[in-house]
């Protein structure tokens, strides 16, 4: 008996060339980059980044929306997103890309890396004190896969670990922390503060000058540092910038801003105590994420569920 058709993949991206990913699927389903009309009954998967508003909405067949990037916010922000299953991205590569930055920017702060290269263009030959990981804490907010990830890669290195989630998630080795009443003692016992967490309406703008105030400063570090490799909206950079010049904060690794491309006049371009990379902690990568979405698409057509869902209710 001849197996029916698979339905077609809408390919709906903006801010970004969709021509690889659409090679890539390309090799499992047939894609578009728009539908036949606003209600196409042969589209049964969407694949999407920041896609255009409303060009879910009335599509009847639409099965599962499978979003690109890590983050999942952007979909909560088109209205005419459907009541469909929603997959997000887990893929080995993504994880790894992400420990490799945490551990980068981690070890970067705790070996000194901007008083060296403050020295080298003066030719200063000095060697700052230099604590050993097991008297810094790392603290990251949101254990998550991603969370859990940097703080296996972050323990085997020896640095002391503290976690901070919403729901008390509990990694063995890290000394986990849960809700509201635990996010004050969670920061109290941090040095090095990684920020991992999705963006909801309750983590909007989590990173301001009450919460970095209740980082610890008096360290072996020498004061508290930031790194936000989350989303650029859980900070508020006039916030941040206030801190690095009152001293609540020695220093600041940033991935993600709340406009990106970051302005050109944003001061923290400039700023000494800044280091600033354009979102590229983890890059979506289509050659290691496309394969796992055809699979995933293929098996739900057989009646098998869906994995990695989006909880709709937190938002993540």
């Amino acid at each position: 008996m001849p197996q029916a058709p698979k339905g077609r993949v809408l390919l709906s991206v903006t801010g970004m060339n969709p021509r690889r990913w659409h090679e890539l699927l390309s090799a499992g389903r047939e894609v578009v980059l728009e539908p036949d009309g606003p209600a196409d009954p042969s589209i049964t998967y969407a694949v999407v980044w920041k896609q255009r508003p409303n060009v879910l909405a009335a599509l009847p067949n639409l099965k599962a929306v499978f979003s690109i990037g890590a983050g999942v916010d952007h979909l909560f922000n088109d209205p005419g997103l459907p009541d469909v299953p929603i997959v997000r991205v887990v893929a080995e590569n993504l994880t790894q890309y992400m420990t490799e930055y945490v551990v980068w920017r981690v070890l970067d702060h705790h070996r000194q890396g901007s008083v060296y290269r403050s020295q080298q263009p003066r030719k200063i030959w000095h060697e700052p004190p230099q604590p050993p990981a097991q008297e810094v804490s790392v603290g990251i907010m949101g254990l998550g896969h991603l969370g859990r990830a940097a703080a296996r890669a972050l323990l085997a290195l020896g640095f002391r670990v503290n976690g901070w989630s919403r729901t008390g998630r509990q990694v063995e080795g890290v000394a986990c922390f849960g809700g509201a009443d635990e996010l004050k003692p969670f920061l109290g016992a941090t040095d090095i503060l990684v920020v991992l967490l999705p963006l909801t309406p309750a983590t909007r703008g989590i990173v301001g000058y009450v919460l970095l105030r209740s980082l610890r400063r008096d360290n072996t570090l020498g004061g508290a540092v930031l790194i936000n490799a989350g989303r650029g909206k859980l900070q508020r950079e006039a916030d941040i910038l206030r801190a690095l010049e009152d001293g609540t904060l020695k220093e600041a690794s940033l991935d993600v801003f709340e406009q990106e491309p970051l302005p050109a006049g944003s001061p923290l371009w400039t700023h000494p105590k800044v280091f600033v990379t354009p979102h590229a902690a983890a890059t979506s990568d289509p050659a290691h994420l496309v394969g796992p979405m055809l699979r995933q698409m293929d098996a739900h057509d057989r009646g098998e569920p869906l994995t990695d869902l989006v909880d709709r209710e937190a938002g993540y």
